[in-house]
């Protein structure tokens, strides 16, 4: 691999089969951004690239949790032109295009992760930094301006970026883009939930969150013999499961998620997290065989070798770069998989399993048992025991308390904390006004979200008279925290 400088920006670059392949890349993805400014890089991906002219060769643009890039393939002027517009594109922004590429968006619905990947990732970090991924945000027509302008500012120039090639830099390349500030990213963003626990959500099929080092061969190989054992017993010997999937999220230098997921076929979901749950609780007991491990080392060095991996090889190192981790080459790695034993695997995934996330689908009941025999702790942000003394209480509409004993039951209450909002079971949600994130305003209502991912709607259908809680909510919370439902889409 080598390592080159143009207009003040790290060019890496290697020899690699086919047309000459780029991408730039900027250290800046939606865990950068907060609930209520969910989408803005994305915009500004958008933004930039409607600049460009018609372009006969492949070129795209994309956005995940951690990065933002900008790809194209073809012939080293196309590839110069292509990143010079870029970079000019991301300078001076149309800014007055907003209202059009926010349609685009709506029209898109990407997301930065899988549904699974992001609800894991929200148990763990609650509605900020990774666990935005679960989130679709105010809406693309709700992004302010002032975001973008910031966002841009912060992230976009050649201090937050590197360039990929897959061959030498072409001549007349240039990089115009201005200078910055190098983002602070000396501290992870916290845990809220640090794990064992497991919960129900609106999953195709259940899955697991293990946080960890990712750079620990034997937990990466733990991981991939599991996922390879489910794929033999839920798909192949129990035809329950189409996909066994699994990622790695980075969370921190040197620290993040490893995932494992399954869909399951309909009405199969709580057999196949039976299997899962078993599954990772033998691993973490017997460990792998020897036959095992060998055979994800014998994929992972075919990976390695594949003349084709040359991109992904940069891409790892650009990671390195931008986000201050230590990063190993192929061969290191390959040499540190090949000396995993199946005890180095077994203790890693035992000990990751301490920081277990389970979730699974709405409608699978699910008895997991950790490895001392504890049951293992449903988790549910209804963590409050009672209503606040003194606060102004709320019932839901007098139709649904003559119709339900179940509305009977439930309360909303306020004070100048917060709002707390009572289930008909007893469970009793909290949200401080100091961790709101943000406020969705529907009509006469208010939808308030906080940071752990706790959500209590105000609204008329749920609460008679709100007058009162309304005026409590919008007197507590920022004003750039509040806003309109978006138009692109029904309320939930």
């Amino acid at each position: 691999m080598n390592h080159e400088v143009v207009d003040g920006i790290p060019v890496l670059w290697a020899e690699a089969p086919g047309p000459l392949e780029a991408v730039l890349m900027f250290g800046c993805g939606a865990q950068d951004e907060t609930l209520r400014t969910l989408g803005t890089t994305h915009m500004i991906e958008h933004l930039a690239m409607s600049t460009l002219p018609r372009l006969h060769h492949d070129h795209n643009a994309s956005v995940d949790l951690l990065t933002t890039q900008f790809t194209c393939t073809g012939r080293p002027e196309q590839v110069t032109a292509f990143l010079a517009a870029v970079c000019e594109a991301l300078t001076a922004l149309p800014l007055d295009r907003i209202e059009q590429e926010a349609g685009v968006l709506a029209a898109e619905d990407g997301r930065v992760a899988d549904p699974m990947t992001g609800e894991l990732l929200s148990h763990r970090y609650g509605a900020q930094g990774p666990g935005l991924a679960a989130f679709r945000g105010p809406g693309a027509d709700r992004i302010p301006v002032e975001a973008v302008r910031g966002t841009v500012e912060r992230y976009f120039h050649r201090n937050n970026a590197v360039l990929l090639l897959t061959g030498p830099p072409p001549a007349g390349l240039r990089l115009p883009l201005p200078d910055g500030q190098r983002p602070d990213r000396s501290t992870p963003r916290p845990v809220l939930h640090t794990g064992p626990s497991w919960r129900h959500e609106d999953v195709p099929g259940p899955g697991i969150a293990l946080h960890g080092d990712l750079d620990d061969p034997a937990l990466l190989l733990a991981c991939k013999v599991l996922s390879e054992r489910l794929r033999a017993t839920v798909r192949h010997e129990h035809g329950l499961s189409y996909d066994v999937g699994g990622d790695a999220v980075h969370a921190g230098p040197g620290r993040g998620e490893r995932t494992v997921c399954l869909d399951a076929r309909e009405g199969q979901e709580a057999r196949v997290a039976e299997l899962l749950w078993a599954g990772a609780l033998r691993l973490a007991a017997e460990g792998p065989t020897d036959a095992e491990l060998a055979e994800e080392v014998t994929g992972l060095r075919e990976l390695f070798e594949d003349p084709r991996s040359v991109t992904h090889e940069l891409g790892e190192a650009a990671g390195a770069l931008l986000f201050g981790d230590v990063r190993q080459d192929a061969q290191t790695r390959l040499a540190a998989l090949e000396k995993v034993t199946p005890d180095q695997a077994r203790e890693a995934f035992a000990r990751a399993l301490e920081t277990v996330l389970l979730v699974v689908p709405c409608d699978a009941e699910v008895e997991a048992v950790l490895p001392d025999g504890r049951p293992l702790p449903a988790y549910s942000c209804a963590t409050v025991r009672d209503l606040p003394s003194g606060a102004a209480v709320f019932r839901p509409p007098l139709s649904a308390r003559l119709r339900s004993s179940e509305a009977r039951r439930a309360r909303l209450a306020v004070d100048d904390r917060g709002l707390w909002a009572r289930e008909p079971d007893g469970g009793v949600h909290h949200v401080p006004f100091a961790e709101v994130v943000g406020v969705e305003m529907r009509g006469p209502g208010r939808v308030v979200f906080g940071r752990d991912a706790c959500v209590i709607p105000v609204v008329p259908e749920l609460w008679a008279g709100i007058g009162a809680a309304v005026d409590a909510v919008d007197a507590a919370v920022p004003e750039h925290l509040r806003y309109a439902a978006s138009a692109f889409r029904p309320a939930d």
